[in-house]
């Protein structure tokens, strides 16, 4: 079952957090939930399986300048290790085009690390197609490069 996340779904994301390789978001996890949770240009989706979070999805909706409609982006969407490949991850995408759509953006994107060549295969399956180039520079808390 899709249902939009709560409060307290926060344990269950974070470990789902530390299988994709972000581990210790437990001690973050709830004031970052409460941000997105009440942000109009967001929705964090969990899938529940007998009372028990199993996935997730985060979905941001970007106002554009330059193009006519929004852009959806797909920043997390997790799927716990132990039940991947029984169509959990497929009904969450789908859930984000359905919700994209609605919205009337003009596409949907995802971010997906080099190294999980298994997620690459999944959006290709799911449509999506590599986009040339992505940037990203990292700042530490004061505002400066770290290297």
């Amino acid at each position: 079952m899709i249902r939009v996340a709560k409060m307290e779904d926060g344990k269950g994301i974070s470990k789902l957090l530390t299988q994709l390789g972000y581990p210790d978001t437990e001690f973050f996890i709830k004031d970052n939930m409460e941000r997105l949770l009440t942000h109009p240009d967001e929705e964090l989706m969990v899938y529940e399986d007998e009372g028990c979070i199993v996935a997730f999805i985060s979905i941001h909706f970007i106002p554009q300048l330059g193009i006519r409609r929004d852009t959806a982006l797909i920043s997390y969407l997790v799927v716990d290790s132990t039940i991947r490949s029984k169509g959990i991850g497929k009904k969450l995408e789908e859930f984000a085009t359905a919700s994209a759509r609605k919205r009337g953006c003009e596409s949907i994107q995802v971010h997906c690390h080099s190294r999980r060549i298994d997620a690459h295969r999944f959006y290709e399956r799911q449509g999506y197609k590599e986009a040339p180039k992505y940037f990203s520079k990292r700042l530490d808390n004061d505002g400066s490069n770290t290297r």
